[in-house]
């Protein structure tokens, strides 16, 4: 038994399922999970001293690679002057105009400490602007953990949510009405069926949470329009795709302007870390210039504020950062559809900039049914087959891998050798 198995059996009998966060128990591909010891750059190191070339890079934070230094030395500078004050300092200042400078759309910005926190603020925000109860999200997105968002679809797009998890109420499921995402129809239908109820719509505008799904042409824009017409407002949950698909993040991208955006991730540069904003008016309405009350005792840790300026300024003042991120995607993508010809397979790639999902599946994957067609068991194999080549993926299908400027093309060649073989192995030994 090496070291992360023993960690494992221990971590059982101590923190439910062994871990902090569900996906990481490796439940969706089998085995057990792999416990890191470090990181830097494009590497990671378990606790039995073992490398691997990182995909995932913490979920989307690391996009510069892990421990960079600019973002390392802020945290070391900082953290001489003590960890946490729970009062305002300049940094918490510094941070705001750099997210409005940066994401045009926000215009204030309110700091929490997780990107789960960020979507129920806003959340709030919206009902407590339009004086309405129900949202609308989309089947396969995740927003994080909150009541409101742990709803499945039902029968159909015009069907009302039903709790996804125990302790969710049903009060609260009938308040959240969810559609398959890319069907304009289906929110069409729903804004009718509930005229003037509906407080907000919140998306991915490029889902990571059922793999890297992309907008259809026009689906963002329809969105906008019907958020225009029936008085709702547009949240874009930009938690993943933040600073990551473009400065502005996929609203830059895509060029559609939410009413309230939410942050996470790359803003702390691997902290925890998060925010809300939008336009003035709506932000005006939070605690303390307005009535909806959010309160955080840690929002706006010195510690988080640093790493997350360091990284932000660093990207700022960087824009090849995404023409090289743009290439390393590219580059990856095409040796991965590469090898789908070489082994005869028709399998799926969705990619965007430096997102990307490779799913088991023939059909096209446009939504969270669609996505739910893949081979679930030959991803697990497939999965273990690239763990075993030294590369780390996402282990469970439905999500996005995240790709950083620490890969060098030698990594990027080394990782499609894996890739073909890993394909080839799990095909073989079904």
């Amino acid at each position: 038994m090496n070291e992360s198995e023993k960690l494992f059996e221990k971590a059982k009998t101590l923190i439910p399922g062994g871990v902090n966060s569900p996906v990481r128990a490796f439940r969706a591909v089998g085995g057990s999970p792999l416990f890191i010891k470090s990181a830097k750059g494009p590497y990671i190191y378990d606790e039995d001293g073992r490398q691997y070339i990182e995909l995932i890079n913490s979920w989307g934070p690391m996009i510069l690679g892990h421990a960079f230094e600019p973002v390392e030395k802020a945290v070391r500078d900082a953290i001489q002057y003590s960890f946490s004050f729970g009062a305002p300092t300049r940094k918490e200042v510094e941070m705001a105009e750099l997210i409005t400078q940066m994401v045009p759309s926000v215009e204030k910005v309110r700091m929490v400490n997780s990107g789960t926190e960020a979507t129920m603020a806003a959340i709030r925000v919206a009902r407590g602007f339009t004086g309405r109860d129900k949202i609308i999200k989309f089947e396969g997105c995740y927003h994080g953990h909150g009541d409101s968002f742990l709803i499945a679809a039902g029968s159909g797009a015009m069907t009302m949510g039903v709790p996804d998890s125990p302790g969710v109420t049903k009060a609260t499921a009938a308040d959240t009405l969810t559609a398959p995402y890319n069907d304009l129809a289906a929110v069409e239908v729903l804004l009718a069926n509930n005229q003037n109820q509906i407080a907000a719509i919140i998306l991915e505008p490029v889902v990571g949470n059922m793999g890297c799904v992309l907008p259809e042409p026009g689906f963002l824009e329809g969105i906008r329009t019907l958020c225009d017409k029936n008085g709702v407002l547009l949240i874009f949950d930009e938690v993943m795709t933040g600073f990551r698909l473009a400065k502005g993040g996929a609203q830059e991208r895509f060029n559609i302007v939410p009413d309230l955006t939410t942050m996470g991730k790359i803003i702390g540069g691997g902290m925890p870390v998060g925010a809300y904003g939008g336009r003035a008016e709506i932000m005006n309405i939070v605690s303390p210039a307005g009535p909806v009350y959010q309160a955080g005792t840690l929002s706006g840790n010195p510690i988080a504020m640093s790493a997350g300026l360091a990284m932000l300024h660093y990207l700022n003042e960087h824009p090849d950062v995404y023409s090289r991120l743009e290439e390393v995607g590219n580059k990856l993508t095409d040796g991965f559809r590469s090898a789908l010809l070489k082994t005869g397979l028709n399998y799926t790639i969705n990619h965007v900039g430096s997102m990307f999902t490779l799913f088991m599946t023939e059909r096209p994957v446009t939504n969270f049914s669609e996505a739910k067609s893949c081979d679930l068991p030959l991803f697990g194999r497939y999965f273990h087959a690239m763990l075993n080549r030294g590369v780390y993926l996402a282990p469970s299908q439905f999500e996005s891998l995240f790709l950083s400027t620490a890969l060098t093309d030698e990594l990027v060649e080394q990782i499609i050798q894996a890739n073909e073989e890993s394909l080839t192995e799990a095909i073989t030994t079904a």
